[in-house]
């Protein structure tokens, strides 16, 4: 793997920070946003410093040969440390028992990455090795133990996510056990790797030489492996953002035909500023929602609650559910008093309704979405429509809405 392999993946975790920046500023004090800075953080500068190309560079500036090797070993450690403590954050729990967990994963990687700068400090590495020092120095007192040390820290981080996201995994369902699953998978690329390394290490040994597995299969997997780590921690934010997306899309468009029902009643035109298509779905489902108001308040005066009251006991004679009856029934109830408007251009109606004391609603908030649905679908709508007459009725204490 040359530089470019390393740069794009740091890249990405770089650019993933920057997104999160505001909300890290703001939320700092939440353990689990912060353990997602500081993941994505190190993730960063892990394939940054990771990258042979910078090895050589951070080499360079120092003085002092190979020191990359303890600075990688420590960030992947420090690495493997912020995942483990974002799935006990992530996973909750009681916090006495959250804050002890994390501070045990902590400071035993905390141990592990002083000890491998110890070793390296005790060891001699003369000779600079920007992607075999694993096998090269393999049989070096110190870096050989400094190199056993790190891959151990690594398989354990391993074993320790994988045993923990299957246990969640078990207990939870949709877009999350998917990202735990993920997860699982990406730390599983850390047995191989670690497999890979330490093969060729004990080959060096062995006066053996399977230096391919350390420079060449080993990288790949690392760097699978964290693509899919990255990936499962994203999948159920991501998923869950595009489901609630689709949902408020859906609402408006099931809103369309009440919309298009009450258009001709909702007059626009007063509204000073109209929301563009493209703005958020959010803002076009509350402006749909407040013309199909505006629309029934124009209608008041020819709502007909004897429709409404027909219309309901023929949808519960049917065997429709009362929530979807009630539905129906003001559906029904409204699409007679559209047509009743029509039928009374010179708004004689509406001027004698002017006159009246003005009336409450005489139930609660209608379920939008399934008149509107109703309106489209029902058979009871239907005929309602078909048998809608053009009087509105005469008594003024039937207005329902």
């Amino acid at each position: 793997m040359d530089g470019p392999s390393y740069y794009i993946p740091a890249a990405t975790m770089g650019v993933a920070l920057a997104f999160k920046a505001p909300a890290l500023l703001r939320g700092w004090r939440d353990p689990l946003l912060r353990s997602v800075g500081v993941l994505l953080a190190l993730a960063a500068l892990v394939f940054l410093f990771a990258a042979p190309p910078t090895i050589a560079e951070v080499n360079d500036v120092t003085g002092i040969p190979n020191v990359s090797a303890p600075l990688v070993y420590c960030l992947l450690s420090a690495f493997s440390a912020s995942c483990l403590v974002l799935i006990v954050y992530w996973r909750g729990g009681p916090p006495e028992v959250t804050r002890r967990i994390t501070r045990r994963w902590i400071g035993g990687y905390s141990l592990v990455s002083v000890t491998l700068i110890v070793l390296f400090v005790l060891g001699d590495t003369p000779r600079e090795r920007l992607r075999d020092l694993d096998t090269y120095y393999a049989n070096t007192p110190f870096i050989r133990e400094m190199i056993v040390l790190y891959l151990v820290a690594l398989t354990v981080s391993g074993v320790a996510m994988n045993v923990m996201c299957w246990r969640w995994a078990l207990q939870v369902s949709g877009w999350l056990r998917a990202g735990l699953l993920v997860i699982a998978l990406g730390f599983l690329f850390n047995i191989p790797y670690a497999a890979a390394k330490l093969t060729a290490v004990a080959a060096r040994w062995n006066g053996g030489d399977l230096d391919g597995l350390s420079t060449n299969v080993a990288p790949v997997l690392a760097s699978a492996g964290a693509q899919f780590t990255a990936l499962g921690f994203c999948l159920p934010l991501a998923c869950r953002r595009l489901g609630d997306s689709w949902h408020t899309w859906s609402t408006y468009r099931r809103l369309g035909p009440l919309w298009r029902e009450l258009r001709s009643v909702a007059v626009h035109g007063d509204r000073g500023v109209r929301i563009s298509w493209w703005s958020p779905a959010e803002l076009l489902v509350t402006q749909r929602e407040s013309d199909i108001h505006d629309g029934l308040l124009g209608l008041n005066p020819y709502f007909d609650t004897g429709v409404r009251a027909r219309a309901y006991d023929t949808a519960v004679a049917a065997g429709t559910d009362p929530a979807q009856a009630h539905a129906e029934a003001d559906a029904a109830m409204v699409t007679a008093a559209v047509r009743a408007r029509a039928a009374d251009p010179d708004g004689s109606v509406i001027s004698s309704a002017a006159a009246a004391e003005p009336s409450e609603p005489t139930d609660g908030p209608r379920d939008l979405v399934r008149m509107s649905l109703a309106l489209r679908r029902s058979p009871v709508v239907a005929a309602a429509r078909e048998g809608a007459t053009a009087t509105p009725p005469a008594d003024r204490e039937q207005r329902a809405y």
